[in-house]
């Protein structure tokens, strides 16, 4: 009699249970071992809508989690490929994010900090001795193992790790998450394991005060800042934080790679390796209160994805098809280049968000996918035209009633409803100019699924002031729509301008 086929399928060793959460082209669901009993969480990817690229991407993901065992480090238990689909097996960790827990904590200090930092550093110093590089260590990546008190801190999401051998150096791509991102990367020289460590340094500096060293509502200041590692300790709050803990982000955010401070050093740090003799262990609720807000801001991952569109994309100038146009010098002629070429590394590398949601490339996409695209665009103009005209019924229907904005006007806070646009329907526009034409300049959609989308683009504002003076504004915007009983919504929506003399919603 021929011996059993070993079981390769998931649901011969896995019982599937309730969803946990979803990206575009896969399902995060809790399941059970039916051998053990024991409980995990399944990450199920839907490989016939992968492309080849992502296809190795996946791949090196498992390869890289496959190598990886620690204690703060969420581990992968069991990788099993089938005809459609890619099962990943991880731990089922229950406790959340790190930085909601500490909100919610009774009492928070410096001495917490550091056993926060210093489970990230565990974690890193492990990916670092096995030759992986994380890429976008950020405070969604970072959660907890359960809700009981003192659970251990564990590292996730590895989409965008890749395998650095050595102290090796080269270009693997810009990829990450803005406010993150090491000077190397963004000057786009070669970089390795102490881009890692630049990014400890940002999560330790919110850590102690609730708010990031670098931050700008234009992402390019932004970036000038950090190329420059230009942040500072402002009073009051840092005057309580000890000049241990300052010491140790210095050596974090340390401009030169070369001279950054290891993870290995960072564990032998003072501030860290003798936490009971020199952090303080005064209660910290200012910080506590500035990071319930760092933490709303961040609450809409659309946010985080717009943020990174708009820094792409405004980089370069692009088609009506959002295509890059690249103008050769000397002939003046001009020569289009798909995004997804080699030329555009930071297209193919970036990973937008923690759902997981998938870039469509712009050649060769489905006609499908373009006419959804079209159709982004299509009610982008019909919302500014709404604006236009002070119509605000109309912006209404066309916005959710919960739309949150980032724009000049709410001076860097959060906004959410509806009455901080009503006012300026009901006393500012129209009123100030007689004539208004908008144009949208080098639209790009990023479709996230069937129901989700983003779009980036120029907005040129040209107006006639009361005294008949012609004037022409231009901002750069973003915008997520989601789609709720077959209409489109836009729920969410970034401006980066300088304010101009009537507000534009």
């Amino acid at each position: 009699m021929a011996a059993p086929a070993a079981c390769t399928r998931f649901s011969d060793n896995y019982d599937l249970k309730e969803e946990l959460g979803k990206g575009a082209f896969s399902v995060v669901r809790r399941c059970v071992q039916k051998s053990t009993g024991l409980e995990f969480a399944a990450k199920i990817i839907n490989t016939k809508k992968l492309s080849a690229r992502d296809f190795q991407k996946l791949e090196r993901e498992a390869r890289i989690c496959r190598k990886l065992q620690h204690p703060n480090i969420v581990r992968l238990h069991d990788s099993i490929q089938e005809e459609h689909f890619h099962y990943l097996v991880f731990d089922l960790v229950t406790g959340g994010e790190l930085f909601e827990d500490i909100v919610a904590r009774e009492f928070y200090s410096e001495a917490d900090a550091s056993h926060c930092i210093q489970q990230i550093l565990e974690s890193v110093h492990h990916c670092h001795s096995n030759g992986v590089v994380h890429r976008d260590l950020k405070p969604e990546n970072l959660l907890l193992a359960s809700k009981a008190k003192g659970a251990a801190v564990k590292l996730a999401d590895f989409g965008l790790a890749i395998e650095v051998p050595g102290d090796q150096q080269a270009w693997f791509g810009f990829a990450g998450t803005p406010g993150y991102l090491s000077p190397e990367v963004l000057k786009k020289e070669p970089y390795g394991k102490p881009v890692d460590i630049w990014a400890c340094g940002v999560i330790l500096y919110i850590l102690l005060v609730g708010y990031p060293p670098f931050w700008d509502e234009d992402q390019h200041r932004l970036y000038a800042q950090i190329k420059i590692g230009a942040y500072d300790y402002p009073s009051p709050e840092w005057d309580t934080v000890t000049a241990e803990a300052k010491s140790l982000i210095n050596e974090m955010l340390t401009v030169n790679p070369s001279k950054r401070i290891t993870a290995s050093e960072a564990l032998k740090h003072p501030w860290i390796c003798q936490r009971e003799r020199v952090a303080s262990m005064v209660h910290r609720q200012e910080t506590v209160d500035c990071l319930k807000k760092f933490n709303a801001r961040r609450k809409l991952k659309g946010a985080i994805l717009t943020t990174m569109l708009a820094t792409r994309n405004f980089s370069s100038k692009y088609d009506a098809h959002g295509r890059s146009i690249i103008t050769k010098k000397g002939d003046g002629s001009q020569v289009k280049e798909s995004t997804d070429s080699s030329t555009t590394l930071e297209d193919d590398d970036i990973k937008e968000d923690l759902e997981n949601s998938h870039y469509i490339p712009l050649t060769g996409e489905s006609d499908e996918a373009d006419a959804r695209k079209q159709e982004i665009i299509k009610m982008t103009e019909q919302l500014i035209e709404a604006i236009n005209t002070g119509e605000y019924e109309a912006y209404t229907k066309i916005c959710d009633p919960h739309l949150t904005a980032f724009e000049p006007e709410a001076l860097g806070n959060l906004v959410e409803g509806m009455d901080f646009h009503k006012f300026y329907f009901d006393n500012v526009l129209g009123k100030n100019c007689k004539a208004l034409n908008t144009t949208i300049l080098n639209p790009h959609v990023h479709l996230m699924g069937d129901e989700a989308a983003c779009i980036a683009y120029v907005r040129l504002t040209q107006y006639m002031d009361k005294q008949g003076q012609a004037h022409t504004h231009q901002s750069e915007e973003t915008r997520v729509w989601h789609k709720r009983d077959n209409k489109w919504q836009n729920v969410h929506f970034h401006r980066s301008s300088v304010t101009p003399p009537f507000a534009m919603k």
